[in-house]
């Protein structure tokens, strides 16, 4: 049976890692806690006074004085790592934590999952070719030597890394290990940690290299397990979910994340906000619970991506090289149908072509499996066509040799709605209005990837709120735009108040726009 060995940094918070040592230990696994140097003596002779005599918990033999970035870090977990692998020596796994990390499920559960493969979890993606950098330096990090931290002397930072590069006094990487880089969160088995410990005590120049490389805890580990492990018995992620912004900085969780947090796949979460207090409690007594069962959704990422990225959308206000003299032509009509349901608009828009023999396309920028003619590449992606969106349409237009044409948008696309209504042609927009049933919403939630079919029922109540918000600001936004030629149907209004709106957006009789109004399921899920 698993027996997990949990390696803790901490450097603040006393009362919370009793508390966090004494509920991992009484589920039955042990604990090997480095308290920075740094950090209060006080805090930490209270840490050693309640947990002193607690035979499943374990204190690193020397403290370190731990800095970010540098690589006191990798030496404090390597101190850690090492008085747990001496004192516990039936622990099979070895799961490296912070202070601000909680469970997010059971022991019980922790135990059956890294069972159930014969593998380290660990990141380790390809250092140089991998985009897992998003901000700072990259090759810099591992190719000079880093003497001073970035964070605390910046200027000495960079003006060492200046000489450097002016010198040509770069260094070159141990040639027999593959660089990799990850997550310093990571699980893995004690025969790896066995091996990784006989390897540094052979190999001393790998670790003269790593002490001054900067961050050596997002690639130390993650190399060296990649050089001695196989790959086949590696998974390239880590067990503690865990959230960056776009600047890279770790989302904190809090109390009303409980429901979200236990439906992602993952044991562990960080970073738990120090004010999350009912929180903790509820994790904290989760870890010893019997029996818990756990639906995984694992949507907490999207969700995220989805709720921040509201209102942070990028605008532009100046044409694109490629669009300079590129209008569709004064003498065209070009007709926008947007609705929220694809489906009610690709009817009417059916409908249309049947009547009345325009040309429409079904989200022409919305949708990769629109039908469109070959038009020598411009239309094989949505990047192509939303890039080059003014000379696609120009050449459908071209194409089908008509002055007339219609397309569906979705509603989200303001900024592709704004940049057509700029262009020297005509151009009208119709919005299809709809109803929307607490189903519809989850079954958009789960097609975008927001939910899934085991997403808690708390989440997802958060979540239709979001969203039901989300679609009256789109179709609120499009009016604030006020559009010329802007008309609207609804799924509340009669068919004959929607044929007036269709004949004046389409400019035909009023007796040809009941005809493709008239049709019985238009507004049918």
């Amino acid at each position: 049976m698993a027996k997990i060995a949990y390696i803790l940094l901490c450097h603040k918070d006393p009362a919370g890692i009793i508390a966090q040592a004494n509920r991992l230990t009484a589920a039955g696994d042990c604990l090997s806690i480095h308290f920075d140097a740094r950090a209060s003596a006080a805090d930490y002779r209270q840490i050693f006074e309640a947990l002193k005599d607690n035979p499943a918990v374990v204190f690193a033999r020397r403290r370190q004085k731990c800095g970010w970035g540098e690589w006191s870090l990798v030496e404090a977990t390597l101190e850690a790592l090492k008085a747990a692998v001496g004192a516990f020596p039936r622990a099979t796994h070895f799961y490296m934590l912070s202070g601000d990390c909680m469970p997010i499920k059971s022991a019980e559960y922790a135990w059956a999952f890294v069972e159930r493969e014969d593998v380290d979890y660990i990141e380790s993606f390809d250092f140089f070719r991998s985009d897992w950098i998003r901000t700072g330096i990259r090759e810099e990090r591992l190719i000079y030597r880093h003497f001073f931290n970035e964070r605390s002397q910046k200027k000495w930072f960079y003006r060492s890394l200046a000489w450097q590069q002016r010198l040509g006094l770069k260094r070159k990487v141990p040639a027999d290990l593959a660089m990799q880089i990850g997550s310093q969160w990571w699980c893995l088995r004690r025969r790896s940690v066995e091996s990784l410990l006989d390897f540094i005590a052979r190999r001393r120049d790998v670790l003269r290299f790593f002490r001054r490389s900067w961050i050596p805890d997002e690639t130390f580990f993650q190399t060296l397990i990649r050089h001695l492990v196989p790959d086949s018995e590696i998974r390239s992620r880590t067990l503690t979910f865990l959230i960056f912004t776009d600047y890279g900085m770790p989302v904190s969780f809090h109390n009303d994340h409980y429901a979200l947090l236990l439906g992602q796949d993952y044991l562990f979460a960080r970073k738990i906000s120090p004010d999350a207090l009912s929180l903790k409690q509820r994790l904290g007594e989760l870890y010893t619970r019997r029996g818990q069962r756990f639906q995984i959704s694992d949507e907490g990422r999207n969700l995220f991506r989805f709720v921040t990225g509201r209102g942070r959308i990028g605008r532009r206000y100046a044409p694109r090289f490629w669009e300079n003299d590129a209008s569709l032509g004064r003498e065209r009509l070009l007709l926008m149908v947007t609705c929220r349901k694809w489906h009610v608009a690709k009817r009417l828009s059916a409908r249309i072509r049947n009547v009345t023999g325009l040309h429409c396309v079904d989200y022409l920028f919305n949708e990769d499996q629109t039908a469109l003619p070959d038009l020598g590449g411009i239309q094989t992606t949505l990047e192509k066509r939303t890039r080059h969106r003014r000379a696609l349409v120009r050449m459908l237009y071209d194409y089908w040799q008509t002055d007339r044409m219609l397309f569906c948008i979705d509603p989200a696309s303001v900024e592709l709605m704004q940049d057509f209504y700029k262009d020297k042609a005509e151009v009208r927009l119709l919005e299809i209005e709809c109803a929307f049933s607490d189903q519809d919403l989850i079954g958009h939630a789960r097609r975008t990837g927001l939910a899934g079919h085991a997403t808690a029922p708390e989440v997802m109540d958060q979540l239709l709120q979001t969203i039901r918000y989300d679609l009256a600001f789109e179709s609120e936004q499009i009016r604030e735009c006020d559009f010329p030629g802007y008309t609207r149907m609804s799924e509340r209004q009669s068919e004959a108040a929607n044929a007036r709106a269709l004949a004046d957006f389409l400019d035909i009789p009023l007796g040809q726009a009941l005809n493709i109004v008239s049709t019985s399921h238009l507004f049918t899920d």
